[in-house]
């Protein structure tokens, strides 16, 4: 992933928004959201059950490929990580995302692949 610098779209702030109140809403590790190919977007926060351990972006891929989803535009994470690994990439990648946005936070985008 690369920092982020230049001016984000419109579109793009929005997933990274919803991701980061998502996130604070339940007090969770992680907040994502991700923006399928025709505009729909779809939130989702960490869950850590004793039988399931999901990713927010895993949560949020998996509630977009449910709703017929096979495409997405973009991603974004807000956590206190600095990098996201391409494991943690993989269910982006598998819908092959446009763009994935790792941001702090309080909205500030560390890096951008």
């Amino acid at each position: 992933m690369t920092t982020e610098t230049t001016e984000l779209d419109p579109e793009d702030a929005k997933i990274i928004t919803l991701a980061r109140s998502s996130r604070a809403r339940f007090g969770a590790a992680e907040g994502a959201a991700v923006r399928d190919a025709t505009g729909r977007t779809y939130a989702a926060v960490t869950v850590t059950l004793p039988s399931l351990a999901l990713s927010a972006l895993e949560l949020a891929v998996a509630m977009a490929v449910s709703s017929g989803a096979d495409r997405l535009e973009a991603a974004a994470v807000v956590s206190e990580a600095t990098e996201l690994t391409d494991a943690a990439l993989a269910p982006a990648l598998d819908l092959k995302v446009g763009a994935v946005f790792l941001a702090a936070p309080d909205g500030t985008v560390v890096a951008r692949r």
